[in-house]
């Protein structure tokens, strides 16, 4: 498990991450989300060591993390920072020597990688000669050579399409199911939505939200949508109604986080037929508009 506690980042007088904590722990994936400017990118540096924290500490396993601990970690960087005039495969095998294989291993694990991510045909081409989104696909297969302990990825989904978006997925699935902590950032909150066991929303240098996607969705009061065949203005007078927006054929309605929506029901039931009576749910794009609005 990888542990964010009280972390601080000040650039000059700026403080570009204000006392973040939270975790990453393995078996899940973590999305990690905000605007440009929250302090996400400047996080991760920080758990690679990229950058050093002026507060806080970072662990791993409930020990402060080390350089050793680091080189276990898989990262890849929201810049691209391979070699445009290199090969793909030969910069590929160099990185995982680097990282303890042999040429052998490190040529056969770094073949698979590219199969896996539909790249084979690519491997003796110059990076600088791909598309952005094969550009991409390497620098993830990078951030994945060496069976890596934990996994950190900044927009790893940027500029890939949606059949490569479809096979990232499967992949940090199947390491996350392996026991490796996942933690990526992104923009594309649908995909953050149907990918994430666990979410962080950062704002302005805080973390503003964290938990599963599931306890973020019910963490406010809960609404209803009940249809009734006409207004139900009368919902106002319901205990432990807190808000409703009448509709032509019923209503909206929020009720306070410990009501109980049956006398609610029982109400609606008793005014004339109820032909739906439904949870509004947000989606994660809601709950994230909803905690990082100014």
């Amino acid at each position: 498990m990888l542990e964010l506690d009280e972390l601080v980042r000040d650039f000059g007088s700026n403080r570009a991450v204000d006392q973040v904590s939270f975790r990453v722990s393995g078996n899940r994936l973590t999305g990690f989300v905000g605007g440009n400017g929250a302090g996400k990118t400047t996080t991760m540096r920080m758990i690679m060591g990229v950058l050093a924290a002026n507060g806080g500490e970072i662990r791993w396993h409930g020990v402060p993390v080390s350089a050793a601990d680091r080189r276990d970690f898989g990262y890849m960087p929201e810049e691209r920072g391979l070699y445009p005039k290199q090969t793909v495969l030969s910069q590929l095998v160099y990185l995982a020597r680097l990282r303890g294989q042999s040429t052998a291993d490190a040529r056969q694990h770094t073949l698979a990688l590219l199969e896996r991510l539909g790249l084979a045909d690519k491997s003796a081409a110059r990076l600088e000669s791909l598309s952005l989104g094969n550009q991409q696909r390497v620098q993830i297969a990078a951030a994945l050579l060496g069976s890596p302990k934990l996994l950190i990825l900044d927009e790893p989904f940027s500029g890939l399409d949606p059949h490569a978006v479809d096979t990232m997925a499967e992949l940090l699935r199947e390491y996350a199911d392996a026991g490796v902590p996942v933690l990526f950032s992104s923009h594309q909150l649908d995909l953050v939505e149907r990918l994430c066991d666990d979410l962080v929303i950062m704002t302005a240098g805080r973390v503003v939200a964290k938990g599963t996607a599931d306890e973020l969705r019910h963490r406010d009061r809960p609404r209803y949508h009940l249809i009734t065949g006409s207004p139900a203005g009368w919902a106002r007078t319901v205990p432990g109604v807190t808000d409703v927006e009448e509709l032509p054929d019923g209503a909206r309605i929020e009720l306070a986080a410990e009501a109980e929506p049956g006398p609610l029901l029982a109400e609606a039931l008793r005014h004339g037929p109820v032909h739906a009576f439904t949870p509004l749910v947000p989606s994660i794009a809601d709950i994230y508009r909803e905690m990082t609005a100014a």
